[in-house]
């Protein structure tokens, strides 16, 4: 597939640019935005001055100060991007201004954001990630009301020959209530917590058909235990995955439309089951039960970018919704550099009565940073191992 794309690239560039990298740019960039913006007005709400708010890093390409004296702008590198508060020396809020040298007046004091107090600095870290949980609360509600949820009712369809649900003795035609603990109420669902679960037993309780969609009263707890499989995309990308060899009903899929309260029930089902099964498979990674190489980076994220468009406005804001959640569950880890190291950071002072010694948060950062560094390269190098880039350079090149 990856061959498809570098000709398409080398045949025609923008029109490569249009599938694929424009989208990614303006996703990427929305919620950059978002996330950025939900640390810069809970500051401004706690009084802290703003100096930059920057989409992007490196050289500015366009900007303009407002009022406030903030300076908005968008920068040359699209893979970020940052809020720098009054009396921090760098936007990361890694170092702060040295008094000793240069006192803060009592006026500038109030509005440096080092000098708020914890439970103020604290709720403008938090901002940033939590705003983009509900920014895909709300694009998806918006979605759910004004277009429809993708539905299938979640009924066993056929089942695979072999597999473990007939093996383990579901039926055609079962409706499934329950996997575990997690109520069921779309096929997509199922297949959504199946495909985290590898090599788990789950218990499914459902109820056998009496006939046409009509169902016994009685629910049966049937033990199953899903298959491992490897599946690859058509980009090549590889993923590890839980089967029950369950297909869906023949009826298919249907765009169901919400009232704008059922709509925000919905989406907000949807967000937590992203952030449940997304946080599941993270600690599978770090058990060494998943295979880390499934970690993806910004081709991968790129070329899904470019997926989802060509499939239509409806599709890229899902993936967006999709890409909001992990990007504020990514910051609220408890990580050196991200909004969650800093929340640590504030849990310390908190507990000790002052802040961490200087060092300490010095040598934390370098090991925060090193590692968000090296996780960005072994992303990356995953990429370019499954679109076999690698392969390809040193077989035409070396």
């Amino acid at each position: 597939m990856w061959m498809d794309l570098l000709h398409k690239f080398l045949a025609a560039p923008e029109h490569f640019a249009a599938v694929y990298v424009i989208p990614f740019v303006v996703v990427l960039s929305v919620l950059v935005f978002v996330h950025e913006w939900g640390h810069y007005i809970v500051a401004r709400l706690c009084g802290v001055r703003v100096e930059t708010f920057s989409i992007g890093f490196g050289r500015e390409i366009f900007g303009w100060t407002n009022k406030a004296g903030t300076r908005w702008k968008v920068s040359w590198l699209p893979f970020g991007g940052y809020v720098q508060m009054f009396g921090d020396m760098d936007p990361a809020s890694a170092q702060h201004a040295d008094e000793k040298q240069k006192p803060l007046a009592a006026e500038e004091k109030k509005v440096a954001f080092y000098a708020q107090s914890i439970a103020k600095r604290s709720a403008i870290v938090a901002a940033g990630p939590a705003v983009n949980f509900i920014f895909a609360i709300f694009i998806l509600t918006g979605l759910y009301t004004f277009v429809g949820q993708p539905y299938t009712p979640p009924v066993v369809g056929k089942l695979e020959v072999g597999s473990p649900a007939e093996k383990a003795g579901i039926r055609p035609d079962d409706k499934i209530l329950y996997l575990n603990d997690r109520k069921i109420t779309r096929f997509q669902d199922m297949v959504q917590y199946v495909s985290v679960n590898l090599n788990k037993p789950i218990v499914v309780r459902l109820v056998h058909s009496t006939g046409k969609d009509t169902w016994s009263k009685d629910v049966v707890a049937i033990r199953v235990t899903p298959a491992l499989i490897q599946e690859t995309d058509r980009f090549g990308f590889k993923d590890e995955r839980g089967r029950l060899g369950i297909y869906a009903p023949p009826k298919g899929s249907a765009m169901i439309k919400h009232t704008l309260g059922s709509a925000f029930v919905a989406a907000n089902a949807d967000v937590w089951g992203i952030t449940a099964d997304t946080l599941k498979a993270l600690w599978q990674m770090i058990k060494g039960t998943r295979s880390a190489n499934e970690l993806g980076g910004i081709l991968r994220i790129g070329a899904y970018a470019g997926d989802f468009a060509q499939q239509g406005i409806v599709s890229l804001i899902s993936f967006a919704a999709l890409l909001s959640v992990n990007l504020g569950l990514i910051n609220f880890l408890p990580v050196p550099m991200l909004d969650g190291g800093h929340l640590a950071f504030y849990a310390m002072e908190k507990i000790r009565g002052k802040p961490p010694g200087e060092r300490f948060q010095e040598y934390a950062l370098r090991v925060g940073l090193t590692l968000i560094l090296g996780i960005m390269l072994f992303s990356t190098w995953n990429d370019l191992i499954q679109l076999k880039i690698i392969s390809y350079v040193k077989h035409h090149i070396f």
